[in-house]
């Protein structure tokens, strides 16, 4: 890295970066995107691109997409991207066939309710997919609490039921407890596991036929491209939610707007956290059917970059605490605070203009522009502190497609974040430390 960036010259360009609006606009595959920052130059932008080079950010976009070791601290490639490579000749990331697979097994007519059991990644993911799509077909249940078992799940014991029980290790306890509960039953032929553990379902009894597999190179926050998402997705959404982030993924290879839109929201993530004391960053979605968009988000941002700083780092924090929801309903909960309290925050607004709402168009323009710094009121009780950077996505249609290239873009934000920050995205070994003192108090 260069000798003459440090922390203090960064801390310096902060004090004279003034006040003004830093305004950049992008049109990107199946969404357009206008940052709206303050206290950020493009002297600041080329103090970052000089440390992007040295730390030769693009041969590492390189060696994730060629499928090399990047998760260095577990010795694994992460490869949740062979599930949109059309090159990639290997069943285990055909989520095209996962999905014929799981349609062979079962016939969802003939079943009058499907759960779902799952946690983090097995939850979130299809969740969101469920919302988007529309389908009110399957039932979440997360466990651990036997409550949520004794509303969702008891009543219906009697009727038709299919179970399919969506754990990577299948270790999770949360998972394993809803199992428990369920009758014991010499058939299990309504019992689906997916699962990257064979072994594991079939000691629980769970026929060989109805276990269907994805690898153990996919992570849990990244398995919304693997077979987790069989049982909401069919094979056309499929087909359009992998073309969507595949665009992202070609796109990113070409050195093109896209790269350039994803330096530089993610400088100003870091410049947010480091320098302008912005540690909070709040996601507000203006569509109903996004609003499991956050929570989605949450995990693959705070999972993955929470991490210590790297030892050679120039900046002492990593990731932003990431919050948010629908944003119709926001505006009536903590608004108040953005527009007028003394938080410290950041912003991501996603909105896909409605044909049927005006209101909500207004909403998400409005907002963001009053967040931002753009529009403000400035005198009397009205006065707003319009010192909010806003990222505003603006997705081309609700359509599928373009929610997968949003996923991509956003997986890759979190990686470019990490690779400045030189920390490993995709362990997770606080989340494991909760796990052991947890199974220790259980053996106590």
């Amino acid at each position: 890295m260069s000798k003459f960036i440090t922390r203090d010259f960064l801390r310096a360009k902060k004090d004279a970066s003034g006040k003004g609006l830093y305004v950049k606009n992008f049109s990107l595959p199946f969404f357009s995107l206008t940052t709206y920052y303050q206290n950020f130059t493009n002297e600041i932008a080329l103090i970052f691109e000089n440390i992007y080079e040295k730390l030769e950010i693009n041969k590492q976009i390189n060696a994730l997409l060629m499928g090399d070791k990047v998760n260095f601290t577990e010795n694994k490639p992460a490869l949740h991207h062979y599930y949109r490579n059309p090159l990639i000749q290997n069943e285990d990331y055909d989520l095209i066939k996962k999905i014929s697979a799981l349609k062979s097994l079962v016939d969802a007519k003939k079943y009058k309710n499907i759960f779902m059991f799952g946690i983090g990644g097995s939850y979130e993911g299809p969740k969101l997919l469920q919302e988007f799509t529309q389908k009110n077909k399957v039932i979440f249940i997360t466990g651990p609490d036997q409550d949520e078992f004794n509303y969702l799940v008891k009543p219906r014991l009697k009727e038709k039921n299919l179970y399919i029980f969506v754990s990577k290790s299948f270790t999770t306890e949360e998972t394993l407890l809803s199992l428990s509960w369920l009758p014991k039953s010499k058939s299990r032929d309504n019992f689906l596991a997916i699962t990257a553990n064979r072994t594991g379902a079939l000691k629980l009894g769970f026929p060989s036929l109805n276990i269907i597999e994805f690898p153990d190179s996919i992570g849990g926050r990244y398995s919304i491209w693997s077979a987790v998402s069989a049982a909401v997705l069919d094979k056309n959404e499929a087909v359009d939610f992998l073309e969507g982030a595949k665009t992202v993924d070609q796109e990113i290879i070409s050195k093109s707007t896209l790269l350039k839109a994803l330096k530089t929201i993610v400088y100003y993530d870091i410049w947010c956290n480091n320098f302008l004391n912005k540690s909070n960053r709040v996601l507000l979605t203006y569509n109903w059917r996004l609003r499991s968009f956050s929570r989605y988000i949450q995990q693959l941002e705070m999972e993955s970059l929470g991490k210590p700083m790297g030892a050679g780092s120039l900046f002492k924090k990593t990731g932003q605490t990431v919050y948010g929801g629908f944003a119709s309903v926001a505006q009536h909960s903590y608004f108040q605070l953005l527009h007028q309290g003394t938080s410290n925050s950041a912003s991501d607004i996603v909105h896909s203009r409605s044909d049927f709402s005006n209101l909500l168009n207004a909403q998400a323009e409005g907002q963001g522009k009053l967040l931002s710094g753009k529009f403000k009121f400035s005198k009397g009780a009205y006065a707003t502190n319009s010192n909010i950077p806003v990222n505003f996505f603006l997705l081309e249609s609700l359509s599928i497609k373009s929610l997968g290239a949003l996923i991509a873009f956003w997986e890759y934000r979190v990686f470019l974040t990490a690779a400045l920050l030189e920390i490993n995205p995709f362990d997770q070994f606080g989340v494991y430390a909760g796990k052991k003192i947890a199974s220790r108090i259980l053996k106590r």
